[in-house]
């Protein structure tokens, strides 16, 4: 069957294809997402195709809302039809269908219909909140991280990329960033500490997670034990130790402290010296050509081992054997030797006098005869300062007024002030002008420090000269080491110790002249201070002695290989070659929480080489000094001048130092609406607190809160510090300075250094008068203390402060009576009754027993007087207290004991303390009247 077109149908037929092609879609409408507000276009293209419409949710979208375009395809002559459509978030949002707002395209050609596929027109959104948050961690090195992240919900879905410190992470063998949004690394590194965000996005919008801390921290693992120590006693049974530490790895990023103790000790018995002893003598030889018989003898019996002494006396004897009746004839030779040894005589004589002659030439240059004079036997010459002479420039030294009715011993080397000119001198009357032909032996550190210490070196002054002595020998210890040599040029005096200082830093330091009286040096204000003992000095004999805290660096103190700290500050004391009968008691404050056994404390000492040595550690027993240990300080028996220091190395996380915080303020001067709040955090000593009170004396600075304490643990955590409850109306505060931080070595290693971290403020308006806030200062894991700030800014308002009363305390030294709380007559019949052991019972070490001091007694055992140097650790460690009730009470059990065996053979004697009477037994050997008047 066959058909035909009409000559109108044809044509149409060949202007859109062949009668057999339906409609085929060259495009299709694809899905679409409507953005905020703004329409999509829905496109269809087809060919051949007579007419093209939407079909929209199963309705004809009306033609007026059609843009359509023709063309024809050059390669096949056929029409293509395009059409599009627009639609708006109205018309979605009103569809409420079963699914999704749709829509297709309907294509006609002469021989049917064509379909198009449906696309779906949907509102884009993201939300804003994830679904879940990654979460910080703590994680150990080549531990396995997961963080997960569930992004909001969105259409279309949003896709997820990874952040690390604002850059994108990208995946890796050990990173892995496909797994379902998560992040895992496989094995962590120290590189992969660091904040992570998750960051989701479509086309919408990107969301960012809350930040994911992560750290990546490491555990502490111990070194290898070190060597065992040499035994610490050259003979008999000690102590030996073996030392390591946490390094293996050290503990990093708040990773667990190395658990287990740092030192192991082990008792060690070391082999005694043997001291060589003689055999028995052979017998005796025959006698030889020289009429002599000779018998020897060995040491070997036994032989000396060890470091033991040789044997004593002649290992070969002889005698004549003729009975002296020999003769040889060696007249002549012997006659050689006599003429010989008298010629080589003669000569020495002659070359003494001429030496001797050369040597007084030139000393009489300066007008002074250096003598060895027998007419003074040892100590030293006084001299009077004469009423006259009140006003002489030419004084030893100012601060030491001399007594104008009293005759006074100076041991210093006589000089003038280095600025002092000859003109000076001859216009002055001569200071030794009523003491012609003066001899004064001169005894002092300088004498000391030269090697001439036991024969000293006399003056001889002659009278009313301008050049009777030396000029530029006016004391300065700058130049005198600790160990007693001398680098300062000859011009620097020697009275007034001067520790290596700058300008920024001026040196801590207390001096006096003390002699038999013995006494106290005080550095004020430093917690700081040595006791001399009455008779420590011989009599007749002064020195000039003094104290210095370093000011310097103090890193050099530490053991590079240990985890030491310093505990107190530097403290030199002398000067070199002082020559004590007793030890001296040195107080010196420290800033450990000793309550527990966390902290292995040591007492060094600096050698001749600047290094330091460890002398002592305070919890064993030593012979060459004493170490007693308090909450606040630590009272030291020591023989020897030297510089010294207490460290600590703590033996667990437990460990707590005591730290100090105060905070001032002042005005700002750059700012007139300014204000400046200054915190600082400091080791808890007196000494290290002068530092702060000297820099905000500079600054103008005012103590606006009573200083507070704080624990820090050894725990490896930082410190923080916040300012809170500010005026938010009437005061601002500069952006990120609310809150500050210390890290845990600044402040457990800041050996005695002040830490400081300002916060500045400023009011909006002049009329804002007032300043209330707190300030937090926390341990990460530790003690919060809260300082209150409540202080007025505007100087007419500002209140006095006492902060810095005591600051300018001028109680420096204290010599003789005075420095001591015991009467020397109470003191000496103390030591009388308790340095010899007797049938009652009572010797020193019952009475250190009463008085708390009973460790370490083979210390007071090698002492001349074990009872005095009990009584001058009892006076270093009651030096603030200033009464007597323990000791008394301590003497009067004592006699309550020996009371209830000898009631009959004792006698009641009185203890007068600031008005208390405490009785006691007769074992002081005196009347009540007698100690009345004693303590009165």
């Amino acid at each position: 069957m066959s058909c035909s077109l009409s000559p109108g149908s044809r044509s149409d037929a060949l202007q859109h294809g062949t009668s057999g092609t339906l409609p085929h879609f060259l495009q299709e409408p694809d899905d679409a997402y409507i953005v905020k507000s703004n329409p999509i276009k829905l496109k269809c293209r087809a060919r051949p195709a007579l007419q093209i419409f939407f079909k929209c949710n199963g309705e004809w979208v009306h033609q007026s809302q059609h843009q359509s375009q023709e063309h024809t395809d050059e390669s096949t002559g056929l029409k293509i039809r395009e059409v599009m459509i627009n639609v708006s978030r109205q018309q979605v949002e009103d569809f409420h269908g079963p699914e999704d707002y749709w829509c297709l395209c309907v294509a006609w050609s002469h021989l049917g219909t064509s379909k198009s596929r449906k696309a779906t027109v949907r509102i884009a959104y993201l939300r804003k909140n994830f679904e879940q948050d990654p979460q910080g961690r703590e994680v150990p090195i080549k531990g396995m991280i997961v963080l997960h992240c569930r992004p909001p919900e969105g259409v279309p879905v949003a896709e997820v990329e990874w952040l690390k410190n604002e850059e994108p992470v990208s995946s890796d063998g050990n990173i892995d960033t496909r797994a379902d949004h998560n992040l895992i690394i496989q094995e962590a590194r120290l590189s992969d500490s660091g904040n992570y965000t998750c960051l989701a996005s479509n086309i919408v919008a990107k969301r960012r997670s809350l930040t994911a801390t992560v750290v990546i921290f490491v555990n502490g693992g111990w070194s290898l034990w070190t060597d065992w120590s040499v035994c610490n006693v050259p003979c008999g049974r000690g102590v030996q130790k073996r030392s390591r530490t946490c390094t293996n790895p050290a503990p990093l990023n708040g990773g667990a402290f190395c658990e287990g103790m740092s030192v192991q000790k082990s008792t060690c018995n070391a082999l005694c010296p043997v001291d060589g002893g003689w055999a028995e003598w052979t017998e005796w030889t025959v006698c030889s050509g020289e009429c002599e018989r000779q018998r020897s003898r060995e040491c070997t019996a036994p032989e000396p081992k060890r470091g033991g002494r040789l044997c004593d006396g002649a290992a070969l004897g002889t005698y004549n054997c003729t009975g002296g009746l020999c003769t040889h004839s060696l007249e002549g030779s012997s006659d050689v030797a006599l003429y010989s040894g008298l010629a080589a005589g003669v000569v020495t004589v002659v070359v003494l006098i001429v030496a001797v002659t050369l040597y007084r030439r030139n000393q009489s240059e300066y007008g002074v005869d250096v003598i060895d004079s027998s007419a003074l036997t040892g100590g030293f010459q006084s001299f009077s300062f004469k009423t006259a002479r009140q006003g002489n420039p030419l004084l030893i030294s100012s601060s030491l007024q001399p007594d104008l009715t009293v005759s006074r011993t100076y041991t210093s080397p006589i000089c003038f002030q280095d600025s002092m000119d000859k003109e000076l001198i001859s216009q002055e009357p001569s200071l030794f002008d009523p003491l012609p032909d003066l001899k004064v032996k001169v005894h002092s550190s300088f004498m000391v420090s030269l090697g001439v210490s036991e024969r000293g070196a006399e003056y001889h002054a002659q009278k009313a000269h301008p050049q009777t002595f030396p000029r530029g020998l006016a004391p300065d210890y700058s130049g005198v080491r600790v160990e007693g040599t001398l680098r300062g040029r000859r011009e620097k005096s020697l009275l007034a110790p001067h520790a290596p200082s700058t300008p920024s830093r001026p040196p801590l330091r207390t001096s006096g002249v003390l002699g038999h009286a013995g006494g106290r040096l005080v550095v004020p204000n430093t917690g700081v201070s040595l006791l001399v003992p009455h008779g420590g000095i011989a009599e007749d004999t002064t020195w000039e002695m003094y104290m210095v805290i370093n000011q310097e660096d103090s890193s050099s103190t530490l053991s590079e290989e240990s985890q030491e700290v310093l505990l107190s500050p530097e403290v030199t004391y002398g000067p070199p070659g002082l020559d004590l009968s007793c030890p001296v008691a040195m107080t010196i404050a420290h800033c450990a929480e000793v309550a527990t056994d966390n902290w292995s404390i040591r007492l060094k000492r600096q050698t001749q080489d600047n290094k330091w040595e460890e002398v002592m550690s305070v919890e064993e027993e030593s012979t060459s000094c004493y170490c007693l240990l308090e909450a606040q300080c630590c009272h030291l028996l020591l023989e020897s001048p030297g510089r010294y220091a207490l460290v600590g190395e703590p033996l667990s996380q437990e460990a707590v130092k005591r730290l100090r915080l105060a905070v001032f303020g002042s005005a700002d001067n750059t700012n007139p609406l300014g204000y400046s709040l200054r915190v600082y955090c400091v080791d808890n000593t007196p000494y290290a607190f002068q530092e702060v009170a000297s820099v905000e004396r500079v600054k103008g600075g005012r103590l606006l809160e009573e200083p507070k304490t704080l624990l820090f643990r050894g725990n490896s955590f930082s410190l923080q510090l916040s300012i809170q409850d500010i005026p938010q109306f009437l005061w601002s505060i500069k952006p990120f300075t609310t809150c500050q931080e210390f890290s845990f070595s600044q402040v457990w290693a800041s050996n005695q250094r002040p830490l400081q971290c300002a916060f500045s403020l400023e009011r909006y308006s002049p009329a804002s008068s007032q300043l209330s806030c707190k300030i937090s200062v926390r341990q990460v894991k530790g003690q919060e203390q809260i300082l209150q700030v409540y202080t007025s800014v505007v100087e007419s308002e500002k209140e006095v402060v006492p902060f810095f009363t005591q600051s300018n305390c001028t109680t420096m030294s204290l010599t003789g009576s005075r420095a001591f709380k015991i009467p020397l007559s109470i003191r000496q019949r103390i030591c009388a009754t308790f340095d010899t052991t007797n049938a009652k019972g009572k010797d020193w070490q019952l009475l250190a027993q009463k008085l708390h001091i009973d460790r370490n007694l083979c210390y007071f055992a090698r002492q001349e007087s074990p009872s005095a140097v009990i009584l001058s650790l009892w006076e270093a460690q009651h030096q603030d207290t200033g009464d007597l009730d323990s000791l008394a009470s301590a003497l009067e059990e004592i006699g309550k004991v020996h009371s209830s065996t000898h009631s009959t053979s004792s006698r009641a004697t009185t203890l007068t303390t600031t008005g208390t009477t405490t009785r006691t037994t007769t074992t002081l050997g005196c009347s009540t009247e007698e100690l009345d008047t004693e303590f009165t």
